[in-house]
């Protein structure tokens, strides 16, 4: 009978504990590469929200210019040149928000284009009835009494947001 030693046992073949030291650092690695990968899609996804609200804000802020305007202080050259630069301003970020989408989520570009025309129109028109009011000279002026109505500018958003939702 023959005795084996354990530098015999290894030299007879591979062992379990070979296959384990090869095989513990590939699963370290794929958990590690997986974990990285869904860290990614999570800042991407946060990412392109934070985009998408961005967008609709601007869009937001442009569909109050109304009652910006409806509820100026005073008709001087320097507010109606605040409140209007205030409109271009809306205006070039509303723009920069459609380049913006067509390249990070052209699916939704259409849609907030579709947005964005809706709430000029409506909004526009408007801006032009507000200035025409003239200026709000005391607390109970403040209360205008009734919204404009922004029905097309509403339906458009939740056509947008719904879009925007499935591309996140």
């Amino acid at each position: 009978m023959a005795i084996i030693t354990a530098a015999q046992a290894t030299d007879t073949g591979w062992t379990w504990a070979q296959t384990t030291a090869l095989i513990v650092p590939f699963i370290a690695l794929f958990g590690a590469l997986l974990t990285y990968a869904l860290n990614q899609r999570a800042i991407r996804k946060e990412h392109r929200a934070e985009t998408f609200a961005e967008a609709l804000t601007a869009v937001e802020e442009y569909l109050e210019m109304p009652y910006r305007i409806r509820r100026r202080p005073k008709s001087s050259s320097a507010v109606r040149q605040q409140l209007t630069d205030e409109v271009s301003g809306l205006l070039a970020r509303m723009a920069f928000h459609q380049a913006w989408l067509q390249i990070e989520a052209s699916a939704v570009a259409g849609p907030y284009a579709t947005l964005v025309a809706t709430a000029r129109a409506e909004a526009g028109a408007q801006m032009s009835l507000a200035w025409q009011q003239p200026p709000i000279t005391t607390d109970n002026g403040m209360n205008l009494g009734a919204a404009y109505p922004r029905d097309r500018s509403n339906e458009a958003r939740a056509a947008c947001v719904e879009v925007m939702r499935r591309h996140l």
